[in-house]
């Protein structure tokens, strides 16, 4: 296919990467494309430029391509904040988007929104167009969608809207103490160790209030009793899983549990979930992404926005 068969690009555009599929008739994926053009690494006067970088060859002279965008494109730092909507809420639609200008007259842009909640306070920026797409490939689902990552999300979807959620830091903090603490002399950058990580989501669950104990006696035990590297990154992460899990108790406890995210990291969740009597189903991030977005392209071609 050349590029005059391309008929709308749908783009991921998170703090550190960017992700683009164009699609061409009939929803044929012409090509996946990535750059390190993040969020983080450009004013707002660099994202048309970023996205041309990746996307020239791919747009059609002579007419405008619709593109659609979601995550931290549309924060206040990216290319054009694209205001919040409040839950309760269905995913933010294509017709709430914000529509940044552009220079190069083949480009429509619309980035969607993000989801908001006032109390407590929380935000998400492309999580929404996850669980919009968890929605679409999951129609009637009725539950709570956690979203494994650096800030992991627990969302409680009923009858299509998203009532509520909570945002843990728990893969921020793992970063962090295993990089930057005390606890990165004695951790190791790969390994696992199963039995290691369930004994720490079982003692982080029980005694939340010993965390800040717990995570030095991982550095005590590798000093004392040559606690292996490996098993030490395992309980390191168990513990934080495990105060994760009793902080979300009320999301998940007698609730139906999707995971959504990367393969490794949600079977670490569903493996802490399914100790705990909750079964969890799993969707692709991907996937979900890509399928929200096309969501939001179909919506777009219904009519005017």
């Amino acid at each position: 296919m050349s590029a005059q068969d391309t008929q709308w690009i749908a783009v991921d555009w998170g703090t550190t990467h960017m992700r683009a599929w164009v699609f061409g008739p009939d929803g044929a994926l012409i090509a996946s494309l990535s750059s390190a053009d993040g969020m983080g690494t450009l004013s707002p006067d660099q994202f048309e430029g970023a996205l041309l970088a990746l996307a020239d060859p791919y747009l059609p002279e002579g007419r405008q391509t619709p593109v659609i965008a979601c995550g931290m494109v549309g924060a206040r730092q990216g290319w054009m904040e694209a205001p919040y909507a409040a839950v309760p809420c269905a995913p933010p639609s294509v017709r709430q988007a914000a529509t940044p200008p552009t220079a190069d007259p083949r480009l429509h842009i619309r980035i969607l929104p993000g989801v908001s909640q006032a109390s407590p306070a929380d935000v998400m920026r492309g999580e929404e167009t996850q669980i919009a797409g968890y929605l679409e490939l999951n129609p009637g689902f009725d539950g709570v969608i956690c979203l494994p990552g650096t800030h992991t999300k627990w969302a409680h979807v009923s009858a299509g809207e998203i009532v509520s959620f909570r945002t843990f830091m728990t893969g921020e903090l793992f970063a962090l103490l295993s990089q930057q603490s005390v606890l990165r002399h004695g951790i190791a950058s790969g390994g696992w160790d199963d039995a290691a990580f369930m004994t720490a989501v079982e003692d982080a669950m029980a005694r939340p209030h010993s965390l800040a104990a717990d995570l030095f006696s991982i550095r005590a035990a590798g000093l004392l009793n040559d606690l292996p590297a490996a098993s030490a990154r395992s309980r390191l992460s168990g513990l934080l899983i495990g105060l994760e899990l009793a902080g979300a108790r009320p999301y998940w406890l007698g609730q139906r549990v999707a995971l959504i995210g990367a393969d490794a990291l949600s079977r670490l969740y569903e493996t802490a979930l399914s100790a705990q009597a909750t079964p969890a189903e799993r969707g692709d991030g991907d996937e979900t992404t890509l399928a929200g977005l096309t969501a939001a392209y179909k919506n777009l071609m219904e009519g005017p926005t």
